[in-house]
């Protein structure tokens, strides 16, 4: 059982420092994870809260199929589509929202990606598609296996395979363009 499974089963008891536990390890990444489906990083710390809300309100079942974070990513996954579903018609937003909201991205990421090359590559990974740019956050920044992704993804194994294969290329051609050494990763 790994630490998210456990702090799950004691807040499930009624030990809330169990879920400061949960929130503390998994927030900032699931951050990043939905603000990769919505482009906005106040809005994606919304639905982080959602689903954070959810665990205590409707207090799910984990059946450990999978690890607790390939759990809690899915829960995040199908609340940003949810959320994309009702909110389907773009909105108009000012000037300053939008370098608040730039600013609130940067400061995140740089809290959460300390290394250098780690932050490019980061960058650069908005310029992908965004099955491409999902597929690599989760295997190679969350450390998830092809099997949790394909999961999380409701894909199969092989498609997950083929989608890393194909987003590395594209991620590899990006990278080259701003004159960065893909074999220095």
């Amino acid at each position: 059982m790994d630490n998210g499974a456990e702090s799950y089963r004691r807040f499930l008891q009624n030990d809330d420092t169990a879920f400061v536990e949960i929130i503390r390890d998994y927030k900032d990444g699931l951050i990043l994870y939905l603000n990769g489906f919505v482009n906005n990083i106040l809005t994606a710390e919304e639905l982080t809260e959602d689903v954070f809300f959810k665990l205590v309100t409707k207090k799910p079942r984990f059946n450990e199929k999978s690890s607790f974070k390939t759990w809690l990513y899915t829960i995040g996954r199908n609340t940003a589509v949810d959320y994309l579903r009702r909110n389907s018609k773009q909105k108009e937003v000012s000037a300053e929202e939008i370098r608040e909201i730039e600013d609130e991205r940067l400061s995140l990421e740089q809290s959460y990606i300390k290394q250098e090359k780690l932050l490019y590559i980061h960058r650069t990974l908005e310029k992908l598609k965004p099955e491409y740019k999902q597929v690599l956050w989760l295997v190679y920044f969350e450390d998830f296996s092809q099997k949790e992704t394909a999961k999380i993804m409701k894909k199969s194994v092989h498609s997950v395979e083929t989608l890393v294969y194909r987003a590395r290329l594209a991620l590899k051609a990006e990278l080259e363009k701003g004159g960065f050494i893909y074999e220095d990763i």
